[in-house]
């Protein structure tokens, strides 16, 4: 999100463009259905095969890789934000976290008053530590990467595997009533539920911004956005420093050869997909049983997400890594990402929220995602026309104002004008 349309890297635009797209596609879920069903999809809103279809694509293809796209490549903005601050003279640090803050406020306003999936308070609080490995060389950027994500991914396999390990045990045929009850507790623990009363609850929390307002303000809610960094702020520094390291090797510029992107695309997405594409037959040949479930979607399949984002990357980069119309369109939405991003939850409320369109919780899994698809074409058609006339989206505008503390030229300069004034 940096710089005016002639100082952009055109690639980090047209991944970004596609990650954003990408993220919409599991988001509808948490803004159309009942909180928990986005975690468990069997609670709500899940009856018929077009709904288990839609969960497998996400599931093989989307959740959790593009997220960590969309993480990789804030830390590749942030690494041009503060290099070009530092070869203008400016200092980088007076560059950056005013951008940080700034985001901070906005990931506040949008957890508050609109959605709970917020990421925006978690990328501002973690791009502040980010920020303090962006000098390193990619040799050691990537190690650090790696040793963030162990540090997140192994503690989870570490306690998980005996309770894993007992629930199994306890669900033989013949397991002694003390080991099946301490099974059961244990699956009590970790699996969502969804009673009539919650369902309730839920939707009365969504039947206006208001409501809304005072559920995120109210008890645990009200530290949630802040508690994502214990939660997964390592995963999300991990995704992060690949991005920086990836955009100082000019893996995210385009400049490795095609063969290199192609080998890279070939080989992370063919162990991802053939990985999700296993834990999703599981989960469904089994009914989606919390044995199999839990484990394969939150567990086991996690360590791939940042193997199967910058599996994506390389296969971006080599469909759309050159110019071309299709290319622009995409990129453009890449430009206009914060305001796509805020946008689509913008949506989301006037089509859910019970003040305007009502249909929270009323709609399949399957019937909320059609609407991912026109949502596509608004950001295609409407972010090219807008940063050809205009030097930054909206929301991009707005940041950039704040974080500078001055108002940005919005309109692009009329070259016949200039040409008029020489």
């Amino acid at each position: 999100m940096a710089g005016t349309a002639e100082e952009r890297i055109f690639t980090l635009d047209v991944i970004r463009g596609i990650a954003v797209m990408g993220i919409l596609s599991v988001n509808i879920v948490g803004m159309a259905m009942i909180e928990q069903a986005y975690f468990l999809p069997t609670l709500y809103g899940f009856h018929s095969p077009a709904d288990k279809a839609m969960w497998a694509l996400n599931s093989i293809f989307v959740d959790g890789r593009f997220r960590a796209l969309f993480s990789i490549l804030f830390g590749g903005s942030l690494t041009v934000i503060v290099t070009r601050a530092d070869e203008a003279g400016k200092k980088d640090w007076q560059v950056h976290y005013p951008r940080m803050i700034v985001l901070l406020l906005f990931g506040c306003i949008h957890y508050y008053l609109f959605w709970w999936g917020d990421i925006l308070v978690n990328y501002a609080l973690i791009g502040m530590v980010a920020f303090l490995f962006w000098r390193l060389k990619p040799s050691l950027l990537l190690l650090t990467a790696v040793c963030c994500l162990g540090l997140f991914y192994v503690p989870q396999w570490a306690a998980a595997a005996p309770q894993i390990e007992m629930v199994q045990r306890g669900e033989e045929p013949g397991a002694a009533a003390a080991l099946r009850a301490q099974a059961n507790a244990i699956l009590e623990r970790v699996t969502p539920t969804e009673t009539a009363a919650d369902i309730e609850r839920d939707k009365r929390e969504h039947a206006s911004i208001g409501a809304h307002l005072q559920a995120s303000t109210h008890g645990d809610a009200l530290l949630e956005p802040w508690m994502s960094v214990t939660g997964y702020g390592l995963e999300t520094l991990g995704f992060m420093l690949i991005g920086i390291a990836g955009l100082k090797a000019g893996f995210l510029t385009g400049q490795w050869s095609r063969a290199s992107y192609a080998i890279i695309a070939a080989g992370c997405l063919a162990i991802d997909w053939l990985v999700h594409a296993w834990a999703a037959y599981l989960c469904i040949r089994d009914g989606f049983a919390p044995l199999s479930f839990i484990p394969w979607t939150r567990l086991y399949v996690s360590p791939l997400y940042a193997v199967g984002a910058i599996g994506y990357a390389a296969l971006i980069m080599l469909a759309l890594g050159r110019r071309n119309a299709i290319s622009e369109r995409v990129a453009a939405v890449g430009r206009a990402a914060f305001t796509n991003y805020l946008g689509s939850t913008i949506v989301g409320v006037l089509v859910f929220f019970g003040t305007f369109g009502g249909f929270y919780g009323e709609l399949s899994r399957a019937e909320a995602w059609l609407l991912v698809p026109p949502m596509w074409g608004f950001m295609l058609a409407w972010s090219k026309p807008w940063l050809d006339r205009y030097n930054y989206g909206p929301m991009e505008w707005a940041w950039r104002s704040l974080s500078r503390w001055h108002l940005q030229a919005m309109r692009k300069a009329d070259p016949a004008r200039a040409l008029a004034r020489i």
